[in-house]
């Protein structure tokens, strides 16, 4: 598949032309593991609190979303040593700084979400079991106030999470179908 001529990338010394297979890992293993415990998150809000099988759902919910927090963790300290590919010259740059910005909005809310769910659990006096392997460390003590802020906050940010993976998606398929250019497959090399 030939790239097209408006596609090329910027002349730079510094951005390799894809990300790297890590990179790619880390990003469909990351997106994987978000839809399904949205979808968990979702799935146990229909469930009565008492209802069978709820603490497991939210044993699950509270381990992927641990994962994720320590994969985000590992993700940045990645991005930190590999720069990410330069996006081709002909994306005017205000599109170019809109992309940056939500991605790293998307950075934040990939440890912000976990964080909040986290600071729930403890504040409703409630220790976070990592799959069963350990609990995470008690930071905080029960706190009413702070358990319903947290449960707001939490809320909040997966449906802002939700927006934001939705553009995302949106924008790539733009890239792909009607911009023609090789954006998405900086992200589908390996």
């Amino acid at each position: 598949m030939s790239v097209p001529a408006h596609a090329s990338y910027a002349t730079s010394t510094t951005h390799p032309r894809s990300y790297t297979k890590v990179a790619v890992a880390m990003h469909w293993l990351i997106a994987l593991l978000i839809f399904s415990n949205v979808g968990l998150g979702f799935f146990m809000e229909t469930f009565p609190k008492k209802a069978p099988g709820h603490d497991e759902v939210l044993f699950y919910h509270a381990s992927i979303g641990s994962l994720i927090f320590m994969l985000a963790v590992f993700r940045l300290v990645w991005r930190s040593t590999h720069k990410p590919p330069a996006l081709p010259a002909h994306i005017p740059s205000w599109q170019q700084k809109t992309a940056h910005t939500l991605h790293w909005v998307l950075y934040s809310l990939m440890f912000l979400v976990p964080l909040t769910g986290y600071l729930h659990r403890m504040a409703g006096g409630h220790p976070v079991s990592f799959f069963g392997i350990g609990f995470l460390p008690v930071l905080i003590g029960k706190d009413e106030p702070l358990r319903l802020l947290t449960d707001t906050l939490h809320v909040c940010l997966v449906w802002t999470l939700c927006i934001l993976v939705v553009g995302h998606i949106g924008a790539a398929l733009k890239h792909r179908f009607f911009d023609r250019d090789s954006v998405i497959q900086r992200m589908l090399r390996v």
